[in-house]
């Protein structure tokens, strides 16, 4: 291979530099014999290895080889656990070099915008912190293994209605700190090999050739130096595309994009240097991560076992009444729904996975030692009740002791390329937990869908898991959960609203076909119900365990550099478990609008029976930041915050206020607009008020209590209208303004 380097690229030929910047079919970069330029191969990787077994198709409609279906991202982000996630990224980067791929399509890191939005499953949280640090910890597992990532969708890609031609309307400030904060993170942070554009718009720009954001933004401003690729199919105008900063463009157009390019640069549209810049990018990647070739084997029975773990690790117990859960050895139990035979244990579209070795929940309680009962109660595939397996559930529920019934959202309401209509189980599944629970008060609800859904016979039920899309080892993972031989310890990255109208967006998701508007701003998923005060099914962050946890001793010091939090956990309980501890954050100093709180930080933690933990959290200058539209620039505003200390968003355990010193103090400019309470409360001020002689006519309303309210929301230039001169107020600001 040659060593690739901008003289190597002014060396080739316009045509050739034209074919390198389209990819070559679905799934390779285009390779050059003659200048020893190899081609590489990049497959959709999320969960799972897709790489085509047969002739590439972009749909996945032919065969994949065999790999291990990971978690999806919703429920491994359920893990709050950092160093799982890197693991698995090992895995994937393990299994993609063996099959010699050379860049995996992922991790997605878009915001949970909607509970609507089909693509949910393949994304980490309603959270961009959490997002940010899942994501980043995936990517560094991954390309340790010396293979890339194209981290997606860039950006603002949170729906699949119209996903080529929508466009995301967002103000500045909320697009910086919900929507492009976890790609920031992973850039600086991880360096990732590449980006993908996504297919939407921003403001009326479409990804694929938005300078500002490619440009201006990811590199300018962030310093990537990697790869920009397309969304498969998202580039418009490839020309517009290379100007703005978009280097790969797949699957490409072959010859088609090949002529317009040379027609571009032969025209003097498109300067000769811009496409050298994208040609140098691409051979910097296929340099990197050209994979020789390998035997293509590796263990995929670990791999499984480790899929097995993480899912298990990531479930989430989100009900417990009277400790109906763990399963004991002696109980009869029903298990009761197709779910449990035909599991959803994967996303669709291209997340798809062909599976090594599906084990099914049903497969896996038989396999125990458990008096099982099975009854399929409903069919998948129909919404409507089948009465004969309704009656058959029910005999098989009032006969056992407990009922474990698995419920679920089909494939066919949620995928990648379409968004749903609600967020409610099919009816049939709905009916039947209802009338399970008229005949035996210990009914379980495992759960199988991509994100939040209304459970409206919560309150019928002793207990529910979420399992999400739990992989390939869905049955073994979710029979470890019920029995106990795995304490749960996941936790909700996304809010279960009660109904589908509590949700920030209802009303206005994907309602028009051209313009989705972020009315919301950043009060997206905990903030807005935090901020509405609106009761919810299960709050972020929720998720119980088979023991307990105390906090205590909570410590905060503060200086110029850092927040330093350290307390303690303690396991109260008789069994070993995990708590993944979350710190949020309250801003009481900045005059601007502010989440109640925001997820700042968090770690996992083991603990034994009656063991104590110190855990010790450091806050750095982000972490108190807001983004300023004005100055565009990421500030600090020094003051009075709140540091609270929670097994959930709204389970708080440790609270106590700090005064942060991390900000600049930037002394605003004294105008006529300035309130005339700010000038007054400004000891540093009285000098000037003195010798522009305004200190008579600001003394004398000052010092009448009654006007303090109304001093609040006067500004300066009404001192004229209260006895002074417009001369005095002039050298006032003259003074001050020096």
């Amino acid at each position: 291979m040659a060593k690739f380097d901008l003289s190597f690229v002014q060396g080739l030929k316009l045509a050739e530099k034209a074919a390198l910047v389209s990819g070559k079919n679905f799934w390779f970069t285009a390779g050059n014999a003659d200048k020893n330029i190899p081609k590489i191969m990049v497959t959709d990787g999320p969960s799972g290895l897709r790489k085509q077994a047969d002739d590439a198709d972009a749909l996945g409609l032919n065969q994949s080889v065999q790999a291990i279906s990971f978690p999806s991202s919703a429920l491994t982000a359920s893990s709050f656990n950092t160093n799982m996630l890197y693991q698995l990224g090992q895995h994937l980067g393990e299994a993609a070099k063996a099959e010699q791929v050379s860049v995996l399509l992922g991790p997605g890191v878009n915001i949970k915008r909607s509970p609507l939005a089909g693509r949910n499953f393949e994304y980490f949280s309603e959270d961009p912190y959490l997002s940010g640090e899942m994501g980043a910890a995936y990517v560094n597992g991954v390309q340790q293994q010396g293979v890339g990532v194209s981290v997606k969708h860039f950006a603002a890609n949170n729906r699949e209605s119209q996903r080529f031609t929508s466009s995301s309307n967002i103000d500045e400030r909320t697009l910086r700190e919900v929507y492009l904060a976890a790609f920031e993170k992973i850039v600086k942070t991880s360096q990732p090999a590449t980006l993908m554009c996504s297919y939407n718009a921003i403001n009326g720009v479409l990804s694929s050739q938005n300078y500002r954001l490619l440009t201006q933004i990811l590199r300018h401003e962030w310093g990537f130096t990697g790869l920009v690729m397309s969304d498969w199919g998202a580039v418009a105008d490839n020309i517009a595309a290379l100007k703005a900063g978009l280097d790969l463009e797949m699957p490409g157009n072959g010859d088609y994009s090949v002529k317009q390019i040379i027609a571009a640069v032969k025209s003097g549209e498109l300067e000769e240097s811009v496409l050298d810049t994208a040609v140098l990018r691409v051979l910097q990647l296929v340099e990197k991560y050209h994979i020789e070739t390998t035997s293509g084997e590796y263990d995929k029975e670990e791999q499984h076992a480790f899929a097995r773990q993480m899912a298990a690790d990531s479930m989430v117990l989100l009900k417990n009444e009277q400790q109906v859960l763990p399963l004991k050895a002696t109980d009869k139990v029903a298990i009761i729904g197709e779910l449990a035979q035909k599991p959803r244990y994967q996303g669709g579209g291209s997340s798809h996975v062909n599976p090594y070795k599906l084990v099914t929940p049903l497969a896996a309680a038989q396999a125990s030692q458990q008096d099982i009962n099975y009854a399929a109660g409903y069919h998948i595939d129909q919404s409507q009740a089948d009465e004969q397996l309704v009656a058959s559930a029910l005999i098989a529920a009032k006969a056992s002791d407990k009922v474990v019934v698995f419920a679920g959202v089909p494939e066919r309401d949620e995928s990648e390329g379409f968004d749903k209509t609600t967020i409610d189980l099919p009816e049939n599944q709905t009916d039947l937990i209802n009338q399970l629970a008229t005949v035996n008060k210990n009914i379980i609800v495992v759960l199988q869908n991509g994100s939040a859904i209304t459970m409206p016979w919560q309150d019928k039920v002793a207990g529910i898991v979420e399992t999400y899309l739990a992989g390939e080892a869905v049955g073994e993972a979710t029979w470890d959960i019920l029995t106990g031989a795995v304490n749960p310890s996941g936790k909700l990255a996304e809010t279960f609203p009660i109904r589908l109208s509590d949700t920030p967006t209802y009303g206005t998701f994907a309602v028009s076909r051209r313009e989705e508007n972020y009315h919301e701003g950043i009060f997206v998923g905990y903030r807005y119900y935090d901020l509405k005060n609106r009761d919810v099914n299960y709050p972020f962050g929720h998720g119980l365990s088979y023991t307990s946890f105390k906090y205590d001793d909570l410590v905060i010091d503060s200086d110029s550099q850092k927040v330093q939090v350290t307390f303690n956990v303690t396991n109260t309980g008789d069994l070993a478990g995990q708590e993944a501890v979350q710190l949020y954050v309250n801003n009481l100093a900045s005059d601007v609008e502010t989440p109640v709180n925001a997820l700042q930080a968090f770690e996992k933690v083991t603990l034994a029976p009656g063991e104590t933990k110190q855990i010790q959290l450091v806050l750095g200058r982000r972490q108190f930041a807001w983004y300023d539209v004005k100055r565009q620039a990421w500030t600090v505003d020094n003051g009075d915050y709140v540091i609270n200390i929670g097994s959930s968003s709204r389970d708080i355990r440790l609270s106590q206020h700090v005064a942060v010193k991390l900000g600049a103090n930037i002394s605003q400019p004294i105008t006529s607009e300035t309130y005339i309470s700010e000038v007054i409360n400004r000891t540093d001020l009285r000098p000037a008020i003195e010798e522009s002689g305004l200190s008579e006519s600001l003394d004398m309303i000052a010092n009448v209590e009654d006007n303090q309210e109304l001093l609040a929301n006067m500004p300066m230039r009404a001192v004229v209208m209260l006895g002074a001169d417009i001369e005095q107020l002039n050298k006032f600001l003259a003074l001050v303004n020096k």
